[in-house]
């Protein structure tokens, strides 16, 4: 798919690699509606953008995980745009690390990761097969692909939305509907330091196990990819060319890979090997 005068929604569009988007996607000539938890990230985006290129993007504060509020940014790019063209599911969270985690924040972890790609999908997935086209662009993680040392909350829901977008490719593929999934490793945001606020042996191991283990990548980097992908159609976005090796590795022997992590956990532990 071409961007050049599609209509766009990014989540998580605040800044990091949804801010990033949103940028590359005005400069190839989409509209965007930018939409962030934090509506003053969302408006400096907005701000940024239009400084440029007037009136290609506007910004709102809103829960991504929220069925009124996706279906208020639906409104509100059809009123200020036009039909949505494509959803960028990028909103997303760590959770805290550990085993010990209340019900309540496995909750937001599921609704933030997961929920709100499945929510946005149900609201928009109809009206594309009507229209024979749209794209939907999951952002989950290497961590869906793989693991995430220390965090078991953001693990689950990667994988989670990993599935997700495989069978939203499949289902609805041969009607117009395309899919891609960007599961990027390491990537200068905030939330690749997010884990250190928790503190304790875990609260930082994803960080230090996410920048040991490969090149973190500025936003810019990403989304480029991100769009190199949506003009091929391609559903699996890799930034980190070694995540798909790292993939296939677990995929031939998978418990030498779980030994092979255990190994490494134990050494960013600094417990022996």
């Amino acid at each position: 798919m071409k961007v050049d005068q599609k209509v766009a929604i990014v989540t998580g569009g605040g800044g990091g690699i949804g801010g990033a988007l949103a940028v590359k996607l005005t400069q190839h000539g989409a509209r965007v509606v930018v939409a962030d938890l934090d509506a003053d990230a969302a408006q400096a985006v907005t701000d940024e953008i239009n400084n440029t290129q007037p009136h290609a993007a506007v910004s709102v504060g809103a829960d991504a995980s929220d069925t009124t509020q996706i279906r208020g940014l639906i409104e509100l790019a059809e009123t200020e745009f036009g039909p949505v063209d494509l959803y960028f599911a990028n909103a997303g969270i760590t959770g805290p690390p550990g085993l010990d985690v209340s019900e309540a924040d496995w909750d937001r972890s599921i609704d933030v990761n997961l929920r709100a790609h499945i929510r946005a999908a149900q609201l928009l997935v109809p009206g594309w097969i009507e229209r024979g086209a749209g794209y939907f662009v999951s952002t989950a993680s290497a961590a869906g692909l793989l693991t995430l040392l220390g965090s078991a909350a953001y693990s689950v829901t990667k994988h989670a939305a990993v599935g997700f977008a495989e069978w939203l490719n499949i289902t609805y593929g041969d009607q117009g509907v395309r899919v891609s999934c960007l599961c990027p490793m390491g990537v200068n945001t905030k939330l690749l330091y997010a884990g250190e606020q928790f503190g304790g042996p875990l609260g930082d191991l994803a960080t230090r196990a996410v920048t040991a283990g490969g090149d973190v990548l500025e936003p810019a980097v990403v989304a480029d990819a991100v769009l190199a992908a949506i003009d091929e159609e391609r559903f699996l976005i890799l930034p980190h060319p070694e995540v798909l090796e790292m993939y296939r590795h677990k995929g031939t022997d998978y418990d030498r890979w779980l030994h092979g992590m255990r190994r490494y956990q134990r050494g960013l532990l600094g417990e022996p090997r």
